[in-house]
């Protein structure tokens, strides 16, 4: 099995691929916050490891993504002591011999040049990539797999939590799209204002983009919120919460052959 360890700003995601079978079989997560994570990968890996029927030996080979700097060699030393392997780290040298190119490669995400390599690799075409994370992320591409920008807003969950952390009396609600656009209640009020109003930026977005480039595009959505909003089923062309984990995956495959 290939592990693929996909570390957020909010989450650290362990997933297995299946070489067999050619799936992701198993997924969870852990809390990103350092203070934590330390404890929680050598009590809550080594259980859910037991729990189903795995053994560290299972793992072939690690690949790691991560956005977040300070927690990279808290996995990398769990990685080696737990499963024997240093784990394959994807940095601006891993995207040289890709199909997909940035111009600043220095500055993506890896999370980011993960959803590209899985777009590409699936459609080969102008893509616009939605990733509903902590950011809410646009990621745009042209017909020759190159990277022409990305756009960031806060995501669906950051925009809840700052205006609970920001005001007396607005409370931090559940992220579930209401039947009504217009608020009956305070909760109602909240879910109504973000969810749709996340609904028309993301609509209106593509609609930008696609103007200015005079272009259409392949949409795909990724990331653990892309479910949420249900009204932009017809915008997408493929939502895949599993985009930047394959796209880790083929990362890793390519600069493995080289």
């Amino acid at each position: 099995m290939f592990l693929a360890i996909d570390a957020g700003n909010s989450n650290v995601v362990f997933a297995l691929f299946d070489e067999k079978s050619g799936k992701w079989t198993n997924q969870f997560r852990l809390e990103t916050k350092t203070n934590k994570l330390i404890s929680q990968l050598s009590q809550k890996v080594p259980v859910y490891f037991l729990e189903h029927s795995l053994t560290p030996a299972d793992i072939l080979g690690i690949g790691m993504s991560s956005v977040v700097p300070e927690i990279n060699s808290i996995l990398v030393d769990f990685c080696t002591s737990y499963f024997g392997k240093e784990p394959f780290q994807i940095t601006e040298k891993s995207y040289q011999n890709l199909p997909v190119k940035s111009l600043r490669p220095q500055e993506i995400g890896a999370d980011l040049m993960c959803n590209v390599m899985a777009a590409w690799d699936r459609y080969q075409s102008p893509l616009i990539i939605v990733d509903f994370g902590t950011a809410l992320t646009f990621t745009v591409v042209d017909s020759e797999g190159s990277i022409l920008g990305v756009n960031i807003v806060p995501g669906l969950k950051t925009a809840i939590k700052s205006l609970f952390l920001n005001t007396s009396k607005l409370p931090e609600v559940e992220l579930k799209l209401p039947e009504s656009a217009i608020g009956k209640n305070t909760i109602h009020a909240i879910q109504a204002g973000v969810l749709y109003g996340y609904t028309s930026l993301v609509k209106g977005m593509l609609q930008t983009i696609r103007e200015e480039l005079k272009s259409d595009f392949k949409v795909i959505a990724t990331g653990g919120l892309s479910a949420i909003l249900t009204p932009l089923e017809s915008d997408f062309d493929l939502v895949d919460k599993n985009l930047t984990l394959e796209g880790l995956r083929l990362i890793y495959l390519i600069n493995q052959a080289n």
